[in-house]
């Protein structure tokens, strides 16, 4: 009984969330600003940005998209691993995969620059079934901005000591519903 209510809070959860197109995470609100279909995936891609924020220039966001087309969460999640491995300015922190659930989280950073700022991307993935069909990927992302190299021993420091605490909240967070409207570049 208890688990069926708690399926029914879940549900009643994602679809006021994405009724109201936002989404709240880690106590910040983040608002839908990109909403597309995505050709390659067969899917639909939602972007939430915080509310200053958006597609071009961001420092948190949520991503949520449906592949229709893949159908193995834990197998997507294991190539994807094998691609942050073999790139260069990535390094993975952590692959976690539950085989029972059919679901995988992923977390790694990449390092870029973005109009003259060196910055650190802190990803987290997860991959599990959706509700109909195919594949529900959910995301968080974090862009941490350095100058200087003393900057990023104290930058490594609070994502190891945070990387559990964000997995973790990924995983028992339930996915809101893709939102399949065209919404481009708002603020």
């Amino acid at each position: 009984m208890k688990k069926f209510i708690l399926t029914i809070l879940t549900l009643l959860f994602s679809q006021a969330v994405s009724l109201c197109e936002e989404i709240h995470f880690d106590n910040e609100i983040y608002k839908l600003k990109f909403s597309a279909p995505a050709p390659a995936t067969g899917g639909w891609g939602n972007e939430y940005y915080k509310n200053n924020e958006d597609i071009s220039d961001w420092t948190k966001m949520i991503g949520i998209y449906h592949y229709p087309k893949e159908d193995n969460p834990v197998k997507y999640a294991q190539n994807f691993d094998n691609i942050v491995e073999n790139t260069d300015n990535s390094m993975l922190l952590k692959l976690i995969e539950n085989k029972k659930t059919d679901k995988a989280v992923i977390s790694f950073l990449v390092n870029g620059c973005e109009n003259e700022k060196k910055f650190f991307e802190y990803d987290v993935y997860k991959f599990e079934k959706h509700p109909t069909k195919g594949m529900l990927v959910s995301k968080y992302a974090v862009k941490h901005f350095f100058n200087s190299d003393e900057e990023i021993s104290s930058l490594a420091s609070d994502i190891k000591k945070n990387n559990d605490k964000y997995l973790e909240m990924l995983i028992v967070s339930p996915a809101p519903t893709v939102i399949e409207k065209d919404i481009t570049f708002t603020n």
